[in-house]
């Protein structure tokens, strides 16, 4: 378990990746990794945290009060739990679950700490909510590149795809630089696959086959990368010190109310967001509420450990 290694060899503070008990895309299998609120996995992180003294951070997909959440805790020794529910879905996880309210930002022992979850860190509302509040920045992604089975799609947008990887790789490195914190990221990795669905409230889809895009990194407060791990390398470890300071870093850039967004997203990025918003949000509707809150029910009655 890449959680346990890290702890093993002096890590204090580990970020697992944006759902990491189990990646998303739209397909009825991909349901079965719903958990309660109360899980085997959160029950993992608390043990790590009061076996090794240290802290640790991930998301899941998982059931409370009759919803589905993209839930974030950041877990410090004690059965310290902090949650943070990811505010907006992105594009097709509009089929998986609705969006939290709270503002991701905790005092913990480290620090006060901002929770950020994949393009909430490419959003001007999660910079407002964070500015000036926290010493460090705990974040993951979950963030995916255009259809490698669309042969002709592929070929044309894959200006498209360069920018894509280039939003996804900086997107700690401005964060840290407009908040003026270091940051910890986790990225998912590896290949994913499901369906494209076209309009909603209709079964009208594509396979839509595709790899995560990204890197792990260590951030320090002026935007240098300390330590890196890109998706393609496969599933890995990185190390690095970061000085927690107390909110003292002045952020390189002026952050704009005005905007939503806080990173250049193309025209096409902007379309194919609000597009799958749009058709993934009636397909919870109509049936991915319903099958994440059963295999929620059912995961309650499995007691084996699930591996971070």
């Amino acid at each position: 378990m890449l959680a346990t290694e890290a702890f093993d060899k002096g890590a204090k503070v580990v970020a697992l990746p944006e759902f990491f008990t189990g990646a998303l895309a739209p397909n009825p299998e991909a349901y079965a990794v719903a958990l309660s609120a109360d899980n085997r996995a959160l029950n993992m992180m608390k043990r790590l945290a009061d076996k090794y003294q240290g802290h640790l951070g991930g998301s899941m997909l998982l059931s409370d009060d009759g919803e589905l959440y993209n839930r974030y805790f950041f877990v410090s020794p004690n059965n310290k739990v902090h949650p943070h529910d990811k505010d907006l879905p992105t594009m097709w996880e509009n089929a998986f679950y609705t969006g939290g309210n709270d503002d991701g930002v905790f005092n913990t022992d480290i620090g006060d700490a901002g929770i950020a979850v994949c393009w909430e860190l490419i959003r001007n509302q999660t910079l407002q909510r964070m500015q000036g509040r926290i010493d460090v920045a705990i974040t993951g992604t979950h963030w995916w590149d255009i259809p490698e089975n669309w042969p002709l799609i592929n070929k044309l947008l894959s200006p498209l795809s360069r920018l894509n990887h280039r939003l996804s790789e900086q997107a700690p490195v401005e964060f840290a630089k407009k908040l003026g914190v270091p940051v910890i990221q986790a990225s998912h990795c590896g290949p994913l696959e499901g369906d494209f669905y076209l309009l909603p409230g209709l079964d009208l889809k594509f396979n839509y086959r595709t790899r995560f895009v990204g890197a792990t990194q260590i951030v320090d407060a002026h935007g240098n990368v300390l330590a890196s791990r890109n998706t393609q390398e496969g599933p890995g470890i990185i190390y690095g010190d970061i000085r927690v300071g107390s909110k003292k870093y002045k952020a390189q850039h002026e952050i704009q109310s005005n905007e939503f967004w806080s990173a250049n997203l193309s025209y096409l990025h902007r379309i194919y967001w609000a597009h799958q918003n749009w058709v993934c949000k009636s397909l919870y509707l109509r049936e991915g509420r319903r099958r994440g809150l059963h295999s929620a029910s059912i995961n309650d009655q499995v007691d084996e450990p699930v591996s971070g």
